[in-house]
């Protein structure tokens, strides 16, 4: 039989490995013995369940070592969930898992590691023992559920079982798998009531939010609901049935803190509704006349967490000042003359530590925290992120709130938070196997031991990431399994268990590993382990890490397979392998792999988020919150939020804002009715037009740049008016109907915040005129393709491709350092267009408004640039051999090139259909420029836009701190 197994001294069946490209030689003097799997691979966990970083593992460690590749994967267990025949827009987010009631055997598991049995366990004597695929323990089957082996030695009954036949099941628990009876649902609100609250109209919207929430809060009829408001006392609130009016019980000592009436505090919703629609209608009117200016956010949470600790459940907190009363009181610690330095990791790291032991009680309690912070001015978001970071919750913040053009977006995230389907009581475990070992997680957790997530709270949004290696020299398995098992308590009272397991197939090529990484899971991953990098050392050492990854991997690819060693000799690569190129080809001139011709634009535009990019032009609040929003992303949304889609409105297709009258590619359309989208453009200033009007959205934020020369028409049907000049923008609203235009670009907006969720997020579109310098510069943060003036942001995209394909200047400089007097950066190509000129000399432009007061600045770029040595000069960089693709594109052609600039030569976003790419948009141009190597002098526009980015800093390397 094909999984006859060689039985070693050990006991435990052996074969030798036929491998991917031939047997799988093993490193060292002699021989291993490998376990043959006889698996089906065709069982996948969906991608958007799981996504792998590579889908082959190096079978030693010498090989993974020399391959460069991160290995890791990004998980997201409770994701909805619909096969690639399906649309994505099933409401049903669980119908699909098969749940699967445990018969009179019970939940097999392997009696040494506790692994679930899968679809990749090995059956031996007939059905009577299996192997476990994690740590090879031979398992004796229970009778109960034996069944025989056909002819390929797998069970007869599998695909009447789908634990053995699918990748992703769901197990309804025993009662063995509970520490207490499940318990209802539990919803509990802490609101900041103070004076700047009920002004700013946040305590509305709050109102308004829960209200539209109640009917859809999961678990009726079991569902249980409670209040609580703080300024400078903590007021309860008795909501118990049969009260004609809620009763406000206030507590003024912060210091001896009691709960009166604790059993009437969290009731039944159902049992209660119309006292609790009683308050939250009067809720917005009850504080008019308050005048506190401080608030009790710390002993607010010991009454909070005193209510609830004895069933768990969501807590939703709502704070609009830095907390400065009773326990957990914040000073200001905002220091200016550290922004943009190595110092200013302090101001990302929290200031003390009251708020992480008291989440360390709220989870272990099952208590999960969601944060939503209305600041409008510093309010230390890295002490308070400890509550929902190790609570498994989320952190919101809406900067400069206002009721009218916030209170939206707020309300559909608040809404959504509430009514997603959510674990409670939950505990994550990922098993690996043998000769391999999880190495760090990613996301909002807690850890109980040395690899148990205690997630009081789980929901389809929650994602975490994880790292594994080798733990062993040689992997003695063809496969490599990954399980994750996540146990929770339902909604509706069930103990369940979600079990995931994918096998991965071993090799030993260095091409095969190399050719099947994916490079957006793997640059989501990159950014998660940056993201540790900088809190625990600082922000260069951060984006050095993230550039050192990218030029070792594309370094690697380009090396291909290594001679073996078999028996202490060199032998040739197997049949099917990659072969060494030859004709002394040099390396920089090799093609980069087509799966990571992406890799390099996403690692620089994540050096260039505002999660890492340098300068004293963002505030720590604006970047910790970035922080923590990247840190739970999924893949699709990592790549959008550091690689945003720009879209050109003007001139797209009369079909684009209706539903696709035929089966589209996903890329090309969004929302779940398929709308159809525009041309996605390059992030670069290059693509911009006075004439022109472009939406970018990054997946939290929407700006529409309006150019001055803009058609009256169609700013007259977006605005009502027919031109922007001299309007006051804050009052600028955007018309969503009313004619044509506006009802297609209104169905695009609401497309691209659509998802699989039942419960749609409603966007914030910010309108920013061509000139507004404040405005305008936030949104030349997005155009990462271009050059910014921060340490480790003066490279292009065409300068980051030439450095990355040279594998980095032997002295670790960025191109264009050390060039011959008079060459400005870049290779020899057409004229630079005025607009980058402009972009790379810009005026600093103002604080922006509606944002949390940030540091003065002497540029938007950073502090006083350091001179250079004298002996520094710049050196010309190789010439690009491998033109530099571009961003995801949703667009059956090459984007539009805007008026009056020459056509580019290098190719445009990447390709997200089958059509041929845009033409390229050769190297960059040279610049005539002083022999000192500095930056030309100023010259005029000539209709792109005006306003830019300030002047690139000289630099005599890359980012500092390259790992």
């Amino acid at each position: 039989p094909p999984n006859q197994p060689m039985m070693m001294s050990g006991g435990a069946p052996q074969q030798q490995q036929q491998g991917p490209g031939g047997p799988i030689p093993q490193g060292g003097g002699g021989a291993v013995d490998i376990f043959q799997d006889n698996i089906d691979t065709s069982i996948q966990a969906p991608s958007r369940i799981l996504r792998l970083t590579t889908n082959y593992i190096p079978s030693n460690a010498a090989l993974a070592h020399a391959t460069k590749v991160p290995m890791g994967a990004v998980i997201r267990p409770l994701a909805p969930y619909c096969d690639d025949t399906k649309s994505s827009t099933d409401d049903e987010d669980d119908e699909d898992v098969p749940v699967i009631q445990p018969g009179a055997a019970g939940i097999i598991r392997c009696k040494r590691c506790r692994t679930y049995i899968n679809a990749f366990v090995t059956w031996l004597e007939n059905g009577r023992r299996w192997r476990c695929n994690i740590c090879a323990q031979l398992n004796e089957t229970p009778t109960p559920y034996f069944c025989h082996l056909d002819e390929s030695g797998q069970r007869r009954d599998r695909y009447d079982r789908p634990e053995l036949s699918q990748a992703c099941i769901e197990y309804i628990a025993p009662s063995e798998y509970m520490v207490r009876p499940p318990q209802p649902p539990s919803y509990f609100f802490v609101i900041d009531v103070s004076a700047v609250s009920v002004r700013s109209g946040m305590l509305q919207s709050v109102a308004d939010g829960i209200a539209r929430s109640l009917d859809d809060l999961p678990g009726s009829p079991r569902t249980q609901v409670g209040f609580l408001t703080y300024d400078e006392s903590v007021q309860y609130y008795s909501l118990k049935s049969g009260l004609t009016q809620p009763q406000m019980l206030v507590v003024a000592d912060l210091v001896e803190l009691f709960v009166p009436a604790p059993d009437d505090l969290l009731v039944n919703l159902q049992e209660s509704r119309e006292v609790i629609d009683m308050f939250l209608e009067n809720l917005p009117t009850m504080f008019e006349g308050s005048t506190a200016a401080s608030s009790c956010l710390g002993p607010a949470l010991k009454a909070a967490f005193t209510v609830t600790k004895h069933i768990g459940g969501k807590m939703s907190v709502f704070q609009s000042l830095l907390p400065q009363l009773g326990d957990g009181a914040l000073a200001p610690r905002e220091n200016h003359q550290i922004m943009g330095t190595v110092d200013e990791v302090k101001l990302l790291r929290p200031s003390q530590t009251w708020f992480k032991e008291t989440a360390v009680e709220f989870s272990r309690s099952q208590i999960s925290v969601d944060m939503y912070l209305f600041p409008r001015s510093y309010i230390d978001v890295a002490t308070l992120g400890d509550l929902p970071k190790l609570t498994a919750g989320t952190l919101r913040t809406y900067p400069g709130f206002n009721y009218d053009t916030d209170g939206p977006k707020f309300e559909s995230e608040l809404v959504r938070s509430l009514t997603q389907h959510t674990a409670f009581e939950s505990v994550m475990r990922i098993r690996c196997t043998r000769g391999m070992k999880i190495t760090n997680f990613y996301g909002n957790f807690f850890i109980r031991g040395s690899d148990l997530l205690a997630l009081p709270n789980c929901n389809s949004d929650s994602v975490f990431a994880f790292d594994f290696a080798h733990d062993e020299h040689n992997l003695n398995s063809s496969f490599m399994t990954i399980q994750s098992a996540l146990l929770y308590t339902s909604s509706e009272g069930e103990r369940r268990i979600r079990v995931i397991t994918q096998a991965i197939p071993v090799t030993s090529l260095a091409s095969e590993v190399i050719n099947t990484v994916d490079a957006e899971a793997m640059s989501a991953l990159l950014a998660k382990q940056a993201l540790d990098v900088a809190i625990k050392t600082n922000l260069d050492n951060a984006r050095g890490k993230l550039q050192q990854a990218c030029i070792d991997l594309i370094r690697a690819s380009k090396e291909g397979d290594k001679p073996r060693r078999v028996s202490g000799y060199a032998a040739p690569p197997p049949m099917g392998g990659h072969q060494q190129q030859q004709g002394g080809e040099a390396e920089g001139d090799k093609a980069i792999p087509e799966n990571l011709k992406l890799l390099p634009l996403y690692t620089l535009a994540t050096m260039k988020n505002v999660a890492f990019r340098g300068g004293t032009d963002v505030h720590p609040d604006e970047r910790v919150h970035a922080m923590h929003r990247l840190n739970n992303m999924d893949v699709i949304a990592s790549k959008h939020f550091v690689y945003p889609r720009m879209f050109s409105l003007h001139n797209m297709s009369s079909n684009a804002g209706l539903p696709s009258a035929n089966d589209a590619d996903d890329e090309k359309v969004a929302g779940k009715n398929d709308i159809e989208l525009p041309s996605v453009l390059d992030l670069t200033i290059d693509r911009l037009a006075s004439n022109g009007i472009f939406l970018l959205d990054n997946g939290l934020d929407m700006f529409l740049w309006v150019g001055r020369s803009s058609d009256p028409a169609i700013l007259n049907s977006l605005f009502g008016t027919n031109s922007l000049e001299g309007v006051d923008m804050s009052r600028v609203t955007l018309q969503t109907s009313g004619n044509d235009f506006a009802s297609r670009v209104n169905a695009i907006v609401c497309a691209l915040r659509e998802d699989d969720s039942p419960e749609t997020l409603v966007a914030k579109v910010t309108v920013v005129r061509e000139g507004d310098q404040g405005l305008e510069s936030r949104f030349f943060w997005y155009l990462v393709e271009d050059r910014a003036s921060f340490n480790g942001g003066t490279y292009s995209y065409e300068d980051f491709m030439n450095f990355v394909n040279s594998g980095g200047s032997q002295q670790g400089m960025p191109p264009g350092a050390g060039r011959a007097p008079g060459r400005a950066p870049g290779p020899p190509g057409q004229q630079m267009p005025p607009q980058m000129q402009n972009q790379m000399r810009g005026p600093a432009p103002p604080q922006m408004p509606n944002q949390p007061p940030g540091p003065p600045m002497q540029s938007r770029g950073g502090p006083p640039l350091p001179q250079m040595p004298p002996s520094m000069g710049h050196q010309q960089p190789p010439q690009m051999q491998n033109q530099p693709p571009g961003p995801p594109m949703q667009n059956r052609g090459p984007p539009p090139m805007p008026m009056g600039v020459p056509s580019p030569s290098r190719p445009g976003p990447p390709q997200m259909n089958s059509n041929p790419p845009p033409p390229n948009r050769g190297p960059p141009p040279p610049m005539q420029g002083p022999p000192s190597g500095n930056m030309p002098p100023p010259r005029q526009m000539s209709g792109p836009p005006s306003g830019g980015m300030p002047p690139p800093r000289q630099m005599s390397g890359p980012p500092s701190g390259g790992m």
